[in-house]
């Protein structure tokens, strides 16, 4: 099912309005039912002391990304908070660029099972570098 051009304009106005997300220099590169795509460079403010991007940036990138897959599946008026959130980290974040694919697994009116796999990307080898499982909670306007 195709998004709603208003479900369209929601999330990106969301995503422009998150400052943590321009922090971490995030850009919207995917946006479908469902899935929603989130890729940023590995900025020098988001590494840790080995070099490598921060657990902080694969956790913010892969919770914003299922955040919004859950929010795309909402009606218009809603909006989505994470209730939880596990990560598994499967190796460092190296590499040009990290890709967070977030998808919702269960959608539902009072909670929404989301995951997300984190990737570090040189050139076109993708390295796996996380895999999240949580809950997202929806919230309707009073």
């Amino acid at each position: 099912m195709a998004l709603s051009p208003e479900i369209i304009e929601k999330i990106n106005n969301s995503f422009k309005a998150q400052s943590m997300m321009r922090t971490m220099g995030a850009e919207l590169s995917q946006l479908d039912t469902g899935l929603v795509t989130l890729t940023s460079a590995i900025p020098e403010s988001c590494k840790q002391q080995h070099g490598f991007g921060h657990a902080a940036l694969t956790f913010g990138l892969g919770d914003s990304a299922a955040g919004y897959a859950a929010l795309s599946v909402m009606p218009v008026e809603a909006e989505v908070l994470t209730s939880e959130m596990k990560i598994n980290l499967l190796a460092p974040a190296t590499g040009d660029r990290i890709e967070a694919r977030g998808r919702v697994v269960k959608p539902g009116r009072r909670l929404v099972i989301v995951q997300s796999d984190v990737f570090a990307i040189t050139d076109d080898q993708e390295v796996h570098i996380a895999i999240m499982t949580g809950t997202m909670v929806p919230i309707m306007p009073k």
